[in-house]
């Protein structure tokens, strides 16, 4: 007759040497609930970092952005801008020139990214909170004047409480002919910083906001522009409204979202995340051969028992699914422990910051985390299938550790 699993699990655990298969069980769950662990929390700051780039981002770049589909720039024109606004879903539409120029103040110069936009490119709210406004400069003065990265303001010491001195901008003229005359291979012009903004260095170091007016101007555009930045209303979903503006504007133009402005940075940032979780399956994987030792050391100790399974009615079906049964039940049990201690020092970390950045000019002072439930259950199923594969060869072994010497 065959036994009951349950059955024969009882009777195998219940032996002599049950202090010993403990210790192995225990060793092993920790095995897996430490894996499970370190993994939940290292995707989750990868999920927290991607997380602080994205508020990064949309703070100073717009939810979508309208290029030309061919070079830098396009046509202004009204009629096209009408339509754009009459789009569901379409709440603000900023006209936007862009291009380098040769900053100077004093004696101190560095090439920065000016970018001209219309008034309504404050009613974004992009910048809400990042910008701070000089005491005289409020209201409709503030499209008059320059909003100037803070780095630029420490790389080149700008006063901007100092109405008498504005900053100074060159481009370069297109100029058909060579002239003697220096002053006229390019253009300047003069403009107050009447305020500052600070969101992260790699804008901060590089950007000016001026009025669009002063821009076209500088660099000789005329009615051209290099891109249209719509902000979106809050109940528009900005996968439908990008399908719209592009049937709307065809092939001549390319309708970016934020996410897609910043696409590449995000895929290295992916990549970075499939690496680390590949990289701690690895060690997961060696770290599961004390499981594979293990059972394999109890089948050993075991073949007695084993033995006498058989002679009670056991086949070697039985046996396999009584060493896959503990294998599971080992996976299963560091996997939760594993999990609860994860999403613990995780709330811990998001709540608290226990852990901090390490630097006085970081944006936040603790490493930002965020759990996602994808991340969780890859994460479970992973260890899962690693500490079963590693309880089949021992299974198998049992099942063939039958000896009549053993009884």
């Amino acid at each position: 007759m065959n036994l009951p699993l349950f059955v024969a699990r009882k009777y195998f655990l219940s032996s002599k040497k049950k202090n010993f298969i403990n210790v192995i069980a225990i060793i092993s769950m920790a095995v897996v609930a430490k894996g499970t662990a370190a993994l939940i929390i290292v995707l989750s700051v990868f999920n927290g970092l991607e997380g602080l780039l994205r508020s990064l981002n949309s703070s100073f770049d717009p939810e979508i952005k309208i290029e030309a589909a061919l070079g830098k720039s396009f046509q202004r024109s009204e009629e096209v801008i009408s339509q754009i606004k009459s789009v569901p879903g379409v709440e603000v539409v900023t006209e936007v020139i862009e291009d380098n120029a040769l900053l100077k103040y004093d004696d101190a110069q560095m090439i920065v990214r000016v970018k001209g936009v219309t008034p309504n490119f404050l009613d974004h709210h992009r910048l809400d909170g990042h910008i701070d406004y000089s005491s005289k400069i409020s209201g409709a003065e503030e499209t008059s004047y320059a909003i100037v990265g803070q780095g630029i303001i420490y790389n080149l010491d700008i006063n901007t409480e100092n109405f008498l001195k504005p900053v100074q901008l060159y481009y370069p003229k297109n100029l058909e002919k060579l002239s003697l005359n220096t002053s006229n291979l390019y253009t300047v012009k003069a403009i107050l910083p009447g305020a500052t903004f600070a969101v992260e260095k790699q804008f901060d170091d590089n950007y000016i906001i001026v009025p669009i007016g002063f821009a076209t101007e500088l660099f000789s555009y005329g009615s051209k522009l290099n891109a249209l930045e719509l902000k979106a209303s809050k109940d528009a979903d900005l996968e439908d409204l990008q399908s719209d503006l592009k049937d709307l504007l065809g092939s001549d133009y390319r309708v970016l979202t934020n996410d897609e402005l910043h696409q590449d940075l995000y895929k290295i940032l992916k990549l970075e995340k499939l690496i680390v979780f590949i990289i701690l399956t690895l060690i997961i994987g060696i770290a599961s051969v004390n499981i594979y030792f293990s059972l394999s050391m109890l089948v050993l100790d075991k073949k007695r028992d084993i033995s006498l399974l058989y002679v009670m009615g056991a086949n070697a079906s039985l046996i396999r699914k009584i060493f896959l049964t503990e294998g599971m039940i080992i996976s299963f049990t560091g996997a939760a422990i594993g999990l609860l201690i994860g999403l613990f020092v995780c709330l811990i970390q998001q709540y608290f910051g226990i852990v901090g950045m390490g630097m006085q000019s970081s944006l936040i002072s603790a490493y930002p985390v965020e759990i996602q439930l994808p991340d969780l259950a890859y994460t479970v199923l992973t260890l899962i299938i690693v500490t079963i594969l590693a309880s089949i060869h021992p299974a198998r072994l049992a099942a063939k550790s039958f000896s009549n010497t053993e009884l």
